[in-house]
């Protein structure tokens, strides 16, 4: 989609958002034409409207490292990357006339908050006489052209993900082999100056040893995934314990790779290696996850804060702010749901098994609002994608689009045996519970007080007993759910 024509005499910006890549990017691709030169800018955007319009602590710690990884592609294709911090309305026509330029190309993102920017920007610029063109980079398939046989927006996934696989999905876009350099380039602020990551204590150091932010990384990544890993996901993705996930999650929530890029890999990799083709299946469905996840945002706006079904929003939530401190910081006695946060913690990340876990126990065991677990994984997740966190939240509270029913309840010592039957995940992440045997380490309340001493463990001191009973707690929350029906 684009608006206005091309001058190209003159020079033109790129915003680049949550696209911070030169692969496959069709807002640079597009650019790299215009004969007057290309001017790559990011904006930190601090201001914004509701509660996830500015980044939590764990993207922003990411976001340094991915657009230090950025400059150097750019750089490698002969440009550079402006910086500059504040609203975009105001900064991007100040660096129009500062540097002659035509006009703005970026690609679309499709929160609420980014949707109200781009369209209050494209106003102003065509106001003024300026080219927008406006790209999609970050979907297989934009939430507006997709409806069901009434011609409304889906809320159950499978009939959204038998529509959307009847329509093909476009090929990625080529880099550009170098970007025409500007005439004059605008000012920029140094990165360090936006103390993105956090000052010390450094929680963010143990990071860095899993993850390595950019599009080099996203790339290896996908690669590695696709020639080793897929053909075992089906089977393997729902043990925390092993490395059977893609973890793909953070490099696309900031656009170093985009689902275009991991379609047309995927498809190569069934096709080469037929043997994989069942888990490529697998896995593309959860890319469909994604898009029914942007989908829902889309159409329903308000969900970051409230729930889809209506109904939920009278349930008798029990906020607790010392409950709620202890699911945090993973000190719960649930050793497979403090595992989880504490891997959270540390790596900025969690297995998706075991958000569904954690999440459970929060709404469910604690009954604190689904909101508040989305707050927390908003400022600690570094893949903190507004449309999947949202989703996922609502899909654990049973209030959102085809939601396990609220009276699902996971049986945290049920699960960690099932998912983790050697207890090496809670190991792991617990070690004061490491010399536990694999029969007792997921409810070590059962373990006998000769096997506790031999352990080197007293509950209460040197891990919690449970901060709250299993069935009385399961009871608690079906009585909560009953009341919500009869409202």
């Amino acid at each position: 989609m684009s608006d206005s024509k091309e001058n190209t005499s003159a020079p033109v910006v790129v915003w680049f958002r949550q696209d911070l890549r030169v692969d496959d990017n069709p807002a640079l691709a597009d650019a790299a034409k215009a004969h007057g030169g290309v001017i790559p800018v990011f904006i930190m955007e601090e201001a914004g409207e509701g509660p996830f319009a500015s980044w939590g602590g764990a993207s922003r710690s990411w976001l340094h490292h991915s657009l230090t990884a950025l400059a150097e592609s750019l750089e490698a294709l002969g440009s550079r990357l402006i910086l500059r911090r504040g609203e975009p309305r105001e900064i991007i026509p100040a660096i129009l006339r500062e540097t002659k330029a035509d006009g703005v190309y970026w690609n679309r993102r499709y929160e609420p908050h980014s949707i109200k920017t781009d369209s209050r920007l494209k106003e102003t610029l065509r106001r003024d006489g300026f080219t927008a063109r406006s790209f999609n980079a970050s979907l297989l398939w934009e939430p507006l052209g997709i409806r069901n046989k009434s011609g409304e927006p889906f809320k159950v996934f499978t009939p959204f993900w038998k529509h959307c696989r009847q329509i093909e999905v476009e090929p990625p876009v080529k880099a550009p082999a170098s970007l025409p350099v500007p005439a004059t380039w605008p000012r920029s602020d140094r990165l360090d100056e936006w103390a993105l990551r956090p000052r010390k204590p450094e929680w963010d150091r143990g990071f860095y040893k899993l993850w390595t932010p950019g599009e080099t990384g996203a790339v290896a990544r996908l690669r590695k995934f696709a020639g080793e890993t897929v053909a075992s996901y089906g089977k393997n993705r729902d043990l925390p314990a092993d490395a059977g996930t893609s973890r793909l999650s953070p490099h696309l929530h900031w656009g170093e790779i985009g689902p275009r890029q991991i379609w047309a890999e995927f498809k190569a990799a069934a096709d080469s290696k037929p043997s994989s083709a069942s888990g490529v299946e697998v896995y593309l469905r959860e890319i469909g996850w994604r898009e029914f996840a942007h989908h829902v945002l889309f159409h329903f706006p308000d969900t970051p804060v409230e729930p889809l079904r209506p109904e939920f929003a009278e349930f008798p939530w029990k906020s607790d702010a010392a409950l709620l401190r202890r699911w945090q910081k993973g000190r719960t006695g649930y050793p497979i749901v403090d595992a989880g946060m504490r891997e959270l913690w540390r790596t900025g990340w969690m297995h998706n098994r075991v958000r569904m876990i954690v999440g459970s126990f929060l709404v469910k065991h604690l009954l604190q609002p689904w909101q508040e677990g989305a707050a927390w994984f908003w400022d600690t997740l570094v893949d903190a994608n507004l449309a999947n966190n949202t989703m996922g939240w609502q899909w654990t509270a049973g209030c959102g689009a085809d939601a396990a029913p609220y009276f699902r309840i996971f049986n945290p010592m049920l699960q960690g045996k099932k998912f983790d039957p050697e207890g090496e995940y809670v190991k792991r992440w617990v070690p004061e519970l490491a010399k536990l045997s694999a029969d007792t380490i997921h409810e070590p309340w059962t373990t006998s007080a000769d096997d506790l001493l031999k352990a080197g463990v007293t509950l209460g001191t040197d891990y919690p007993l449970p901060v709250v009973d299993h069935a009385q707690a399961r009871k608690k929350a079906l009585a909560a759910f009953e009341d919500v029906k009869k409202s």
